[in-house]
């Protein structure tokens, strides 16, 4: 830090030692308590200084000012984007009508077949993705029940200052040219709710490119597939074909047996174990194309309130687990028992 030692008590004992010594200058004489307003002010302007430059720098800025640093290279955020849900209805609706759950607003856009229509979330993020039933009517239809179903499109938050840092070092670091395969991982991410992104070049032959996509939660979302597609169309060099597809899920089953500390109960465990394992899988998508048994095992036992495990399998055995090139880990079932003694 460039500042650092420009602190309070620095400034005054600098701006003390400047003073000749015939001059009364204990704490409570006039020109002690003079200088020390003065060296409060300065030390708080050096302060603010050095937060200032922390603003500037892509590695230390933090909202607007990330935005600001990163600009200058071709990198913006990505904005939410609302959610298109289907809504079923027991009869016609109008076009533009309003319609509620949970405080979340859908506009009804277009109609798709007999009382299935589309509709749009009102407010832009995940939150439009998440409730599903009965929906209320804020345009005053009456005698027509509806009900909001299935995602066309995933809503998806406004990017976090730390995914767009990630994103601005990946492409300052690993330049992007003519299509080259960072150029089309940095085309897919640039989409709204795109989390990760793998390229398989010549991927059906000559002058064809692969991309396989994940949401912001490292999960399949196959509604992703064709905005990606579509924006890829319209940066991507003269001749190259391009597929953007999901990848296919590869199920992890886990199970073992388990020696609890008496701190927590099963259940307790199970979902701690649950959270972790998730996050772990999630961390190996289009980095690591196995599931190690040890990191399961490990995972396992710091776990709180375990102290020991045993048989543990992952998908009925004990060893790693291979995933293919466009495969990703899912967790699947998972399943401890408590036991009194292990090995019993």
């Amino acid at each position: 830090m460039l500042y650092e030692k420009m602190t309070y008590e620095s400034i005054l004992q600098e701006m003390l030692n400047r003073v000749s010594d015939d001059v009364d200058k204990r704490e409570g004489s006039i020109i002690y308590d003079a200088l020390a307003s003065a060296a409060y002010f300065l030390a708080d302007q050096y302060f603010q200084l050095e937060n200032f430059i922390d603003l500037l720098l892509p590695d230390t800025a933090l909202g607007e000012y990330l935005d600001r640093a990163v600009s200058g290279y071709g990198v913006t955020r990505k904005e939410a984007s609302a959610a298109i849900r289907k809504i079923t209805v027991s009869g016609e609706i109008p076009i533009g009508s309003r319609w509620a759950i949970e405080n979340v607003v859908y506009t009804v856009t277009q109609k798709l077949d007999e009382n299935v229509y589309e509709a749009e979330c009102e407010t832009a993020g995940k939150i439009g993705n998440i409730y599903t039933g009965e929906l209320a009517s804020l345009s005053a239809v009456n005698g027509v029940t509806a009900e909001v179903t299935d995602i066309i499109t995933d809503g998806a938050d406004r990017e976090s200052d730390e995914a767009l840092r990630v994103r601005f070092y990946e492409k300052v670091q690993q330049p992007a040219t003519t299509g080259n395969a960072h150029q089309y991982r940095q085309w897919a991410m640039e989409v709204p709710g795109v989390g990760d992104a793998k390229i398989f070049p010549l991927d059906s032959g000559p002058g064809t490119v692969g991309v396989l996509i994940v949401d912001s939660d490292r999960r399949i979302n196959a509604s992703l597939e064709a905005p990606v597609s579509e924006y890829i169309e319209t940066v991507r060099p003269i001749g190259a074909s391009v597929t953007v597809s999901s990848p296919t899920a590869h199920t992890v089953v886990v199970s073992a047996k388990v020696l609890l500390g008496g701190s927590k109960t099963i259940s307790d465990v199970l979902a701690a174990f649950k959270s972790n394992l998730d996050d772990y899988l999630k961390s190996t998508i289009f980095k690591e194309y196995r599931v190690s048994y040890a990191k399961v095992g490990s995972i396992l036992l710091n776990t709180d309130g375990v102290q020991d495990y045993d048989e543990l399998t992952l998908n009925s055995t004990s060893g790693n687990i291979s995933i293919a090139a466009k495969e990703i880990p899912v967790m699947g079932a998972v399943s401890l028992e408590e036991v009194r003694v292990l090995g019993a």
